[in-house]
């Protein structure tokens, strides 16, 4: 079973995180931001991992370093858990409707981090998680799992339907990328390898 756990500690958060790529029967998220937590929950979900994450973090600050931090030890252990990234799709995209919005992913599992993020919200927070932190989240996830990652909130209203239906995406265009095809053989590269 392809997985991984990460710790992180530092003056502004301790993180334990535990991922299975090909075990999706345990998803328990704790951070102490609820919206981010619920957020994380639908990316496993969506995803097809199992995922058990709990982050202590200096919320009397806010929320950006335990959201931020997330995104830095998810992707490591994701880039840890593909290993040599043999037999996978590699690429994955998907798009997620909710209710008024529509919201895009796109995934290349390249070795190149990269983010291009559409998406503007008109809520400034939801409960104690920042809405601008989703693009910060997601910047840390892509370069520390060596991922090219693409977001966009096509159109909708809500800002909570926004962001729920991109976490969403991006979790079911991971499931795509990270699956192993029998027809692959090695890596799904010209170059030989990915890094």
């Amino acid at each position: 079973m392809r997985s991984a756990s990460n710790k992180r500690e530092t003056l502004e958060t301790k993180i334990e995180l535990e991922c299975r790529l090909d075990d999706p029967s345990v998803v328990e998220i704790q951070t102490g931001v609820g919206f981010f937590d619920h957020m994380m929950e639908a990316f496993a979900r969506h995803g097809r991992i199992g995922l058990t994450l709990k982050v202590d973090g200096d919320l009397h600050i806010d929320s950006h370093h335990t959201v931020e931090d997330a995104g830095i030890v998810l992707g490591k252990a994701i880039r840890e858990a593909l290993g040599d990234k043999k037999g996978i799709v590699r690429y994955g995209s998907s798009y997620v409707p909710m209710d008024e919005t529509l919201g895009f992913a796109a995934i290349d599992i390249s070795g190149r981090p990269f983010l291009h993020f559409e998406g503007e919200f008109q809520t400034p927070s939801l409960g104690n998680f920042d809405t601008e932190l989703v693009k910060e989240f997601f910047r840390a996830f892509a370069f520390n799992a060596g991922i090219t990652l693409h977001v966009r909130v096509l159109y909708g209203e809500n800002t909570h339907h926004k962001i729920e239906a991109i976490f969403k995406a991006v979790g079911r265009a991971l499931a795509e990328a990270i699956r192993i095809d029998p027809n692959i053989q090695g890596v799904n590269s010209t170059k030989g390898l990915i890094e």
